[in-house]
């Protein structure tokens, strides 16, 4: 559900009036799903969940996260209860999905500061995941209907970003992007890698990481079997996958990769785990608290995210 105070439930609350391809069962909170529906005017019915999927689709199967959080919980605010239910409901999903009681994992957003103040010390569901589920290496990868991106960095400042271009964080990537297009059904995944410097460096007059890091480590994963190349110029390599010469780019850094995919269109854009033992997605969007309890929530990439975590549990 991710946090109860913003828009996750609403957005839950419209997928499932929407209808579902396959069954889902809700982690969260009853009380916050239940407003949402009544919120929304729709005609559905929470249910806690006892291991039998209801026939009725109007029904919506829910596992109660932690404590039962008040009907009248402020929409729109930071407030440690639902910091602390959407922590657990993650939990909660991740202990069933490592035990294969699911087939994959739909995350709505969650507030890192709400969590804060929980007394959960996270970044955000990522790090959550990893830790549970003892997975050492993970990335981000943000996809849409034209365009795949895999982040070589996530959340580090953009000066501290060449200290951690290595060849083995390198090859990693490039090996868990190959891995995420198996997963999404493509056979023969194509992966390019995004220079770090203008010009992916130019022959090492825009800096040496081009060619002295990220170049040996695509030539490793051609000499591994992946059919890698690159790296490419940064400014037209997401451009070239977009036409369909590549199907996934690795990018070296958090705004490299995000902003070509956000430009595209956030209603669409769905945020990957790679390298965990189940497939996560997620919505590429937060947790909205200036609109949340109005109504308004688009629940556009939150069925774009149910889409693609049904097309890559298939695919494996």
């Amino acid at each position: 559900m991710g946090d109860p105070a913003g828009i996750g439930p609403e957005i839950i609350a419209k997928l499932f009036a929407e209808g579902l391809d396959v069954p889902a069962v809700v982690y969260g909170d009853a009380n916050s799903l239940k407003r949402a529906i009544k919120l929304l005017g729709l005609e559905l019915i929470v249910q806690l969940f006892d291991q039998d999927l209801p026939s009725d689709s109007k029904v919506i199967p829910l596992i109660q996260a932690g404590p039962s959080l008040p009907p009248d919980l402020p929409w729109g605010q930071i407030d440690a209860r639902a910091g602390r239910c959407a922590y657990d409901a993650v939990c909660l999903a991740i202990d069933d999905a490592m035990a294969g009681s699911l087939r994959a994992i739909v995350t709505a957003p969650l507030n890192k500061q709400a969590m804060h103040a929980a007394g959960v010390d996270f970044p955000g569901h990522t790090e959550i995941l990893a830790e549970r589920s003892g997975t050492k290496h993970v990335a981000m990868m943000l996809a849409n209907n034209d365009l795949k991106v895999l982040l070589a960095t996530i959340h580090v400042a953009l000066s501290a970003v060449p200290n951690l271009i290595t060849r083995e964080l390198e090859l990693r990537s490039i090996r868990l992007a190959h891995q995420a297009c198996l997963r999404a059904g493509i056979v023969n995944p194509r992966v390019a890698v995004a220079g770090l410097n203008p010009h992916a460096g130019e022959d090492g007059k825009f800096g040496r990481e081009d060619i002295e890091i990220i170049r040996p480590a695509v030539e490793a994963a051609i000499a591994a079997g992946i059919d890698a190349s690159g790296p490419w110029p940064g400014d037209t390599v997401f451009m070239r996958a977009r036409r369909g010469e590549f199907d996934i780019v690795v990018a070296q850094y958090h705004d490299q990769g995000l902003i070509p995919i956000k430009y595209l269109g956030v209603d669409e854009g769905v945020n990957i785990t790679v390298g965990l033992p189940f497939v996560r997605t997620s919505v590429d969007h937060g947790t909205a608290f200036d609109i949340a309890g109005k109504g308004l929530a688009d629940a556009s990439s939150l069925r774009c995210a149910f889409k693609m975590a049904n097309t890559m549990t298939i695919a494996i």
